[in-house]
C-alpha cells in the first residue's frame, strides 16, 4: 500500500499537529513517516512524545541473561542460534549446571534473569518448571523474565495443557514476566517466508493476552530488516496496540534489527542506521498506548543507542552479562555492559541514568 501525497511539508505538519495534541497515528501516517526523508523532523516528534511520557529519563536494568538449552524443532531463517539434538555446539543444561552457570557470573546487584532457548523437544515441560522453580529458591530475590510467547505455545502442544495452564504453572514456579521474543513481524505471509514455524500471529497475541488476564506484565519485540514490507511494520505495531488498549499489560516495545548472518534468508548486509532510527521514532509515535521504547545497544550497537535516546528510546535494556542470540547471527556490540558503563552511555547523550526492576519502579537515580 502506497501513501500519495502532494504536499509532503503540509502532511508532515498534519502529522505534527496529531502528535501535538495527542491524537492517534492510522496506517497512513505511519507509512508516510516510513516513506518520509524527513528524519529529523519524525525524530523531532518522537522525542516531544517520549519527553511527556518520561521526562529526561533513560532507563536501564541490571540483568544477566540465561540460555537453558539451544536444541531447537524450529528452522527460523534468521536464527543462528538454534540446533539439532547432536549437532556440534547442541547443548542442554541440567537445572545444577544451570545453577553453576549463575553462581559463576552473578553479582548480589542483579535484579533479573532474562531466560530465552530453543523449543527442545526432547525435553518435558516438567524440565522447563524445574529450571524455574530451582532458579527462584535459590535467588528469591530476582525477578525471572523467561519463556516468549512462541515457547509458552510450544510448552502447550508437548504438555496438553491451555496456555493459561502453562502460565499459571510456571507463575508457581516463580515466573513474573514474558519477554517479547518470537513475534518477528506479525503477519503470515512474512512467517511463512521466513519459515517461521512457531506461534501464528494470533497464537503469540493470545499467549500475551492470556498472560495479562492473569496479573502478568509482559514484552513486546519486532523483528525487522529482512523481507518484511513497511506496512508489514506497521500493522505489527498496529495489532500490539490494539491489544494494548484492550489489556494494558505490555510495558515496553523492543525493536529489534535483524542481524546479517543468517543461515537461509539471503541477509548481505546490517540495517542501515537511519532505518534504525526512524523505526525507533516510528515506534514512539504509533505506539501511544506503551510507557516506554527500548533501544536494544546489542543490536544497534551504543552509539546509536545513544543517538536514540533522541528519537523516542527511554530505555537502554541492561547489563545482560554475556548475550549469545544476536550475537551468533553476527552482532558486533559487547555482550554486555556494566552498570557503570550504562550510566556513563546514558548520561553522554545528555539523559538522566535511571536503574530500575522489571516493572520499572527505579531504584536509584544517577
Amino acid at each position: 500500500m502506497s501513501v500519495i501525497t502532494t504536499d509532503p511539508i503540509k502532511r508532515m505538519a498534519e502529522i505534527a499537529d496529531k502528535v501535538e495534541h495527542g491524537q492517534r497515528l492510522s496506517l497512513e501516517d505511519g507509512l508516510f513517516l516510513y516513506e518520509s526523508d524527513d528524519l529529523l523532523s519524525i525524530g523531532q516528534m518522537a522525542n516531544k512524545v517520549n519527553t511527556r511520557l518520561n521526562g529526561n529519563k533513560v532507563y536501564f536494568v541490571q540483568n544477566m541473561s540465561l540460555y537453558f538449552t539451544n536444541v531447537c524443532e524450529e528452522h527460523c531463517a534468521f536464527c543462528h542460534f538454534r540446533r539439532d539434538e547432536g549437532e556440534e555446539g547442541a547443548y542442554t543444561l541440567t537445572p545444577s549446571q544451570m545453577l553453576d552457570y549463575v553462581a559463576e557470573h552473578f553479582n548480589p546487584e542483579i535484579r533479573e534473569f532474562h531466560i530465552s532457548q530453543g523449543h527442545n523437544p526432547h525435553l518435558p515441560f516438567e524440565y522447563y518448571v524445574d529450571c524455574i522453580r530451582q532458579l527462584k529458591n535459590a535467588y528469591p530475590d530476582v525477578t525471572i523474565k523467561a519463556h516468549t510467547a512462541a515457547e509458552i505455545e510450544f510448552f502447550s502442544r508437548i504438555s496438553g495443557l491451555s496456555y493459561r495452564d502453562v502460565l499459571k504453572t510456571l507463575m508457581d514456579a516463580g515466573l513474573s514476566t514474558l519477554p517479547g521474543g518470537g513475534a518477528e513481524i506479525l503477519t503470515e505471509r512474512y512467517r511463512s517466508k521466513m519459515k517461521v514455524e512457531k506461534a501464528s500471529s494470533e497464537e503469540w497475541l493470545d499467549v500475551h493476552r492470556n498472560a495479562h488476564m492473569l496479573g502478568m506484565k509482559t514484552h513486546a519485540t519486532m523483528l525487522y530488516g529482512s523481507i518484511e514490507t513497511k506496512e508489514e511494520r506497521i500493522r505489527h505495531m498496529m495489532l500490539l496496540r490494539e491489544l494494548q488498549d484492550e489489556t494494558n499489560g505490555f510495558l515496553v516495545f523492543i525493536p529489534n534489527s535483524i542481524q546479517p548472518a543468517s543461515k537461509n534468508a539471503g541477509l548481505k548486509r546490517r540495517v542501515p542506521a537511519w532505518d534504525e532510527l526512524k523505526t525507533i521514532a516510528i515506534s514512539r509515535l504509533m505506539l501511544d498506548n506503551f510507557p516506554h521504547i527500548k533501544a536494544y545497544f546489542i543490536n544497534i550497537g551504543t552509539k546509536l543507542t545513544q543517538l536514540s535516546f533522541t528519537f523516542g528510546a527511554s530505555d537502554a535494556h541492561g547489563t545482560i552479562v554475556k548475550e549469545k542470540i544476536s550475537h551468533a547471527a553476527g552482532a558486533l556490540s559487547p555482550e554486555g555492559l556494566t552498570r557503570d558503563e550504562l550510566v556513563w552511555l546514558i548520561q553522554g547523550a545528555g539523559r538522566t541514568a535511571v536503574e530500575r526492576d522489571t516493572f520499572y519502579n527505579e531504584i536509584k537515580v544517577y
